[in-house]
């Protein structure tokens, strides 16, 4: 019987459906534990989306059987380039016929700090026209979020500004996350509320050690 924790929620909550009419989107390694994560919220009631939050950490088996059975819709396979990954990540944000999810989970904080630099740079770009430029960084991975919000801002204009005001709030479970998370909220540009899973209890007995 592995992962007891979430076998059992969904023998005490399922018929309840707790999450039923939310959307869950989770940046979180796509592996075969994190299958029966998803097949929980699902089956707690939840619309699922879901990418990995690294470019070499997916199981492509697990991925494929999530998207096999409709549980979720997956964007992730082993081997991603970096534009890939963040196109991902976009596309797991991106909830057709909503402006974006109500809960968002994430591991490392690339899904919270994308829809922040969205917000900021079509805030931007409301004021003065100006778009990103990719070539304004020497960093690698920050050129291809640059990048991506060149093409998407001028197809819609306030895209992360609707998904930062949707989002009621993202789990973060890494300490670079974390990090990242508190800095944001000292300077008061936190968008939404934020839960510090990587300092639970639970999770120092069995994660971090």
């Amino acid at each position: 019987h592995e992962m007891p924790g979430l076998m059992a929620a969904r023998t005490e909550y399922g018929p309840a459906q707790p999450f039923k009419g939310l959307n869950i989107n989770g940046s979180l390694h796509m592996t075969i534990q994190t299958g029966v994560l998803i097949e929980t919220l699902a089956a707690l009631g939840a619309k699922v989306r879901w990418c990995s939050c690294n470019i070499f950490s997916t199981q492509d088996h697990a991925a494929a059987a999530i998207a096999k059975a409709g549980t979720s819709t997956v964007f992730a396979w082993k081997g991603e380039t970096l534009p890939e990954y963040w196109w991902c990540t976009e596309q797991m944000m991106t909830v057709p016929g909503a402006d974006g999810c109500d809960q968002l989970v994430d591991d490392g904080g690339d899904a919270t700090l994308l829809i922040h630099k969205g917000k900021e740079y079509e805030e931007k770009f409301a004021k003065d026209g100006s778009l990103p430029d990719p070539n304004s960084t020497d960093n690698a991975e920050f050129k291809c979020i640059l990048q991506l919000l060149r093409d998407s801002i001028p197809a819609d204009k306030t895209k992360y500004t609707r998904m930062a005001a949707k989002c009621k709030g993202v789990s973060e479970e890494t300490t670079t996350g974390v990090h990242r998370l508190k800095e944001m909220a000292a300077k008061g540009e936190l968008l939404f509320p934020a839960i510090n899973v990587n300092d639970c209890v639970t999770k120092s007995k069995f994660d971090n050690v």
